[in-house]
């Protein structure tokens, strides 16, 4: 407050804009505890949410673990035909025998050689494709129209052309897998391109970068989530499609050997097999999905991440 003497001689407290010093730093100290007290709680939410998910996925396993072998232990006759089922105590002793014998690893490495070609070549050719698609108009018109042709066609129905047209059933493999991670790539990078702001290509350009500089400093980290999005689906499909083609036409690999078991009615054998799969199938997920998350620390997460 300030005092001045006005025309009649009277004295009148005008307020100013200056603040005591000490409110303003008791108010800069109230804000920093209400933000202190903000990111406690939900450092507190995402430690208690992470420390639920794992307990909830065992119990979740072993509850479907406890009635799997109710079932077929009891011979149940439903809807469904248990008493044909082995319980987990058969899939178990069957897949300790496997784990002691050298073919199921021959298998599991003949597997992991076929999806890793295929899938590394579809990632290689996939995402330049797909940007390519997503900038260019020529690109769209003449390679967009192959690929929206190509796209709706199962991976799995081209095992019969792959079997005429290659020269050993391995190559024939190693492309279905290809195509079968492909397409989702493909689209993936292509929709991560178009949905990326023009602001930012605009901004770059503005203070003088080139093609090159729009290119690794605005399209490829843009995309780069759409594209793991992508690369995730696609491992998915790949091994859908390896483990068919494996039982059509393999003489190695964990389709074959599934396939195997179910000629010679050895239904243990079959479930270690089915298992074998989606041990894979996680693990090579998990490891695309941990890569991604990695590469684009940067984003904002969720607490469930």
């Amino acid at each position: 407050m300030t005092t001045r003497i006005s025309a009649a001689g009277l004295t009148q407290s005008t307020p100013t804009d200056s603040t005591p010093d000490h409110i303003g730093t008791d108010t800069v100290h109230e804000e920093h505890k209400i933000d202190s007290a903000a990111i406690d709680s939900t450092s507190n939410k995402s430690v208690s949410r992470r420390t639920l998910v794992w307990p909830l996925r065992i119990i979740t396993v072993l509850a479907a673990i406890g009635l799997w072998h109710l079932l077929a232990a009891s011979d149940a006759v439903l809807w469904l035909h248990f008493d044909v089922i082995p319980t987990p105590a058969d899939v178990a002793s069957a897949w300790w025998d496997r784990l002691h014998a050298g073919e199921y690893y021959l298998d599991l490495g003949q597997s992991l050689i076929r999806i890793g070609t295929g899938f590394a070549l579809a990632a290689a050719i996939g995402i330049p494709l797909g940007i390519a698609l997503g900038r260019s108009t020529l690109a769209e018109g003449t390679l967009g129209a192959l690929t929206e042709l190509a796209r709706p066609i199962p991976a799995i129905a081209l095992v019969p052309i792959a079997i005429l047209v290659f020269p050993s059933d391995e190559g024939g493999m190693v492309f279905i897998t290809f195509i079968a991670a492909l397409f989702p790539i493909v689209v993936s990078t292509r929709h991560a391109v178009r949905a990326l702001p023009t602001i930012w290509e605009e901004s770059v350009r503005t203070m003088g970068g080139t093609r090159r500089d729009v290119v690794w400093r605005v399209i490829l980290p843009g995309i780069t989530p759409g594209v793991f999005g992508g690369l995730s689906v696609g491992i998915g499909v790949s091994w859908i499609c390896l483990i068919s083609a494996e039982m059509i036409s393999g003489r190695l690999g964990v389709g074959y050997r599934t396939w195997q078991s179910y000629t010679v009615v050895d239904y243990p054998g079959v479930f270690v097999g089915m298992f074998t799969i989606a041990a894979l199938g996680a693990v090579t997920s998990g490891a695309i999905e941990l890569i991604g998350r990695r590469v684009t620390r940067w984003l904002p997460r969720g607490d469930h991440r």
